[in-house]
C-alpha cells in the first residue's frame, strides 16, 4: 500500500523549505490549453521545424502535436505497433513514461516496458529525423531490471553533462537510480555503474518519475512522489533537489540529502487540479517550462496535460 503525507506533516515540510515555489494553498494553475488535452506523462519538446511535440503514456507512445504550444491535437501513436521484445515484458506491449530528447541532428525517444508492481522491466530507445509520429525506429533494449534488482529500469530521462550522457529511472524499489549511457548507440556503457541519487525511508519508497535539468552551477532533480494513476485519489506530487555534480548527491533548500528523504515540494494538487506530476522539462525560446499531468477533478478524474513557465529567482525553480 502507498503511503502518503498527513497533512501535519506537510504543513512542517512546506515550513522547512523557504526555496519551495509555492505555499500549500497558493500554487499556479497550468496555462489554458485547448483541443485534446488528455495525457499522461508527458514529454514535450520544440521541434527543430517549427510547432511541437508531446508524447505519452497510453496507446503505443500516445502523441500529441501543437504550432503553438496552446492547441493540441491527438496526432496518434509514436509507432504503428509495439516492437516484438515489448511483450517480454508484460503481454500487452504497452509502453510507459517517454522521454524526448534532440541532440547530434537526431531526436531520442526513450521509454519502458514493464507490468504493474513488478521489477521485471526494461527501458528502450528509438530515434528519429523528424521528431514526428510514425517516423521513429527503434533500436531495442537500454537497460533492464529483473526481480533481483534492487531498483526498477521504469520512467527514464537523459542529460548530457560534460560531453558525457546519462540516464536517470526509477519507481519504488530504493527510488532513483543513474547510469551512464554510450552516447553513440544510447544505451548503458557495459557494467555501468548504477548511482543512486533519491530514496524515501518508508518502504515502498514512493518516488519516481525523475528529471534532472542543469541551470547555473547546479543540476536539479525533479521526482514525483506518492500515489498516481488513482484519478481524483491521486496523491502525486512534484519534489526538487540540487547537485553540483550530475550524479548527486542530491539535497533540498535545507540541507537534507534527497537519499534520506528529502525534498522541496514544488508542485502539488490543488483545486481541480489533482494529483500533479510525471513531470518533465522543456526550453522553449529561453524560457523553461514545467510539464506534466493531472487528474482534472471537474471531469471524472481525467488525466490532463499542464503547463507551466519555470524560473530560477532564488536558485531553485518556481513556477508561474
Amino acid at each position: 500500500m502507498r503511503t502518503t503525507l498527513t497533512a501535519a506533516a506537510a504543513a512542517t515540510l512546506i515550513a522547512l523549505t523557504p526555496h519551495a515555489a509555492q505555499a500549500a494553498g497558493s500554487y499556479p494553475d497550468p496555462r489554458p490549453i485547448t483541443g485534446q488535452e488528455i495525457i499522461h506523462d508527458p514529454t514535450v519538446i520544440r521541434l527543430k521545424s517549427g510547432g511541437y511535440a508531446a508524447y505519452s503514456t497510453g496507446g503505443v507512445i500516445g502523441a500529441r502535436l501543437s504550432t503553438d504550444g496552446r492547441h493540441w491535437s491527438d496526432s496518434g501513436n509514436a509507432f504503428t505497433e509495439p516492437p516484438a521484445w515489448w511483450y517480454e515484458y508484460n503481454d500487452t506491449g504497452d509502453p510507459w513514461a517517454p522521454d524526448l530528447s534532440y541532440r547530434d541532428g537526431t531526436y531520442w525517444l526513450y521509454y519502458a516496458v514493464s507490468s504493474w508492481g513488478t521489477n521485471h522491466s526494461a527501458i528502450g530507445v528509438a530515434t528519429s529525423r523528424t521528431g514526428l509520429p510514425g517516423t521513429w525506429t527503434d533500436h531495442g533494449k537500454v537497460f533492464t531490471s529483473e526481480r533481483t534488482d534492487p531498483w526498477n529500469a521504469i520512467d527514464p530521462a537523459v542529460i548530457t553533462s560534460q560531453g558525457r550522457l546519462w540516464m536517470t529511472f526509477g519507481s519504488y524499489w530504493t527510488g532513483i537510480r543513474m547510469v551512464e549511457l554510450d552516447p553513440e548507440t544510447g544505451k548503458a556503457l557495459p557494467n555501468a555503474t548504477v548511482h543512486h541519487l533519491a530514496t524515501r525511508p518508508d518502504a515502498p519508497y514512493a518516488v519516481e518519475g525523475p528529471y534532472i535539468v542543469k541551470h547555473g552551477r547546479y543540476y536539479y532533480l525533479f521526482a514525483s512522489y506518492d500515489a498516481c494513476c488513482s484519478g481524483v485519489d491521486s496523491t502525486y506530487k512534484i519534489k526538487v533537489g540540487r547537485s553540483t555534480s550530475v550524479t548527486g548527491p542530491y539535497v533540498d533548500s535545507t540541507g537534507k540529502p534527497l537519499l534520506e528523504g528529502g525534498g522541496d515540494l514544488l508542485l502539488a494538487g490543488h483545486g481541480r487540479y489533482v494529483g500533479t506530476g510525471g513531470e518533465s522539462v522543456f526550453r522553449d525560446r529561453g524560457q523553461d517550462w514545467l510539464a506534466y499531468h493531472y487528474y482534472d477533478a471537474t471531469d471524472n478524474g481525467t488525466p490532463k496535460l499542464g503547463l507551466n513557465r519555470l524560473s530560477w529567482k532564488t536558485g531553485w525553480p518556481e513556477l508561474t
